[in-house]
C-alpha cells in the first residue's frame, strides 16, 4: 500500500524521527490504559521494527500517522496479521493508537477509514477484523461507526493476556469486504 492523505493527515512508512515520539506515547499510561502494560522505549523501537518487517514482508502494516499541517507524529493507524492463535487467524486486522493531543479529533476515524479503503481497493481481503479489550468502549464505538459488525459469540479472551486480568475478555469486530463495498 503506497502512502495515503487524507484532508488532515499523511500516512506513511516510519522514519527514524517517529521512535521518540511513538514510544513517548507508547510509554504514556492514558494511552496504553486498555493495553497489559506502557512499553518501555526498547519496546517501543522493537515494535517499530516489527512494523517494518511487516511491510517488507507483506506489502502493508501501520502508517505513521503525521498532521498534514504541521508535520506532528499523531499514532498509527494501519493493518497487521492477526496471531497465529487466535481461532480466528489467519485475517488481517485493523487497528489504531494515537497521542493524546489527538484525541476527540476524529482523526482516528479519518485514518482508519482511508486504510479500510486503499486495503479493500489494493488487496484482495475477504475481510478486515478488529478487536479491543471488552472495556475499551471508546475503540469499539469506532469500529461500530467504521461500519464493523460484532457477533457476541465471536468475543474471545485473548492469549496473550494473563487469565484473571481485567482486559483479557476481548470484542471482535468484523468488516466484510461486501459490506464495505455496498457503503
Amino acid at each position: 500500500m503506497k502512502p495515503i492523505e487524507t484532508p488532515r493527515l499523511r500516512l506513511r512508512r516510519w522514519r527514524d524521527a517517529d521512535r521518540a515520539p511513538f514510544a513517548a506515547m507508547s510509554a504514556d499510561p492514558a494511552v496504553m490504559e486498555f493495553f497489559p502494560a506502557p512499553l518501555s522505549r526498547a519496546e517501543a523501537d522493537a515494535f517499530v521494527d516489527r512494523i517494518e518487517a511487516h511491510w517488507d514482508a507483506r506489502g502493508y502494516g501501520n502508517y505513521a500517522l503525521e498532521e498534514r499541517e504541521t508535520g506532528a507524529f499523531v499514532g498509527l493507524t494501519g493493518l497487521f496479521d492477526v496471531f497465529p492463535e487466535a481461532r480466528f487467524a489467519p485475517s488481517v486486522e485493523i487497528g489504531w493508537r494515537l497521542a493524546q493531543p489527538f484525541w476527540s479529533k476524529g482523526y482516528a476515524r479519518e485514518a482508519a477509514e482511508a486504510v479500510l479503503a486503499a486495503a479493500f481497493a489494493e488487496h484482495d481481503f475477504p475481510e478486515i477484523v478488529a478487536f479491543t479489550a471488552k472495556l475499551n468502549t471508546r475503540s469499539a464505538g469506532l469500529m461500530h461507526r467504521l461500519g464493523m459488525r460484532r457477533d457476541p459469540a465471536d468475543d474471545f479472551d485473548h492469549p496473550r493476556v494473563p487469565e484473571g486480568h481485567p482486559l483479557r475478555p476481548h470484542v471482535l469486530y468484523r468488516l466484510k469486504r461486501e459490506a464495505f463495498e455496498e457503503r
